[in-house]
């Protein structure tokens, strides 16, 4: 199982794989705060722009399985007996959110990029990680592999659906 895809320019270097399979509690807790994470920002979309019924109805869709996707880490930090904790958050989308446009439809556009980094790369790192963690976190990585595959895409087709949209001041009502 992997996954490319141009989007990302280089792969996840072996020695973050080889921490996260060190620190599976710190992994697993982290991944548990980015599924909750992921339905928030699903949320906040649905909300930025209420006037786009197509978008709010992906985006409900998508903050019902990230909530699913939650339940699932949940479940599976119980089962490990590994304890939920606050963490600092990451640097990577924050650094991405950086340089979002300000004004719109660039910044619409530039937030769907965004969120097609987000879910590409975490693809990529599940691919890479479920191999090698194996068991349980192993099987569950392999299943979300193909969830952020899909979000990915979905992000990515919101991204071109968006982009090639006429600009709301050359839409004319003809009369």
């Amino acid at each position: 199982m992997s996954f490319v895809h141009t989007l990302l320019l280089a792969p996840t270097p072996q020695s973050w794989i080889a921490r996260a399979h060190g620190s599976l509690d710190v992994l697993l807790v982290d991944h548990a705060n980015c599924e909750k994470k992921a339905a928030s920002t699903a949320l906040a979309l649905m909300f930025a722009y209420a006037e786009d019924l197509e978008l709010a109805d992906h985006m409900s869709r998508l903050a019902r399985e990230e909530l699913r996707h939650y339940e699932l880490v949940a479940q599976l930090l119980r089962k490990l007996e590994i304890e939920p904790k606050r963490l600092a958050p990451g640097r990577y989308a924050e650094r991405l959110r950086r340089l979002v446009a300000r004004g719109e439809p660039e910044r619409e556009v530039d937030l769907m990029i965004c969120g097609a980094f987000i879910e590409a790369r975490s693809c990529e790192r599940f691919a890479a990680l479920s191999p090698v963690l194996g068991g349980a976190a192993g099987a569950m990585f392999e299943s979300l592999h193909e969830a952020e595959a899909r979000h990915f895409e979905l992000y990515l087709g919101l991204t071109w659906r968006r982009a090639s949209a006429p600009s709301p001041s050359s839409r004319r009502i003809s009369s």
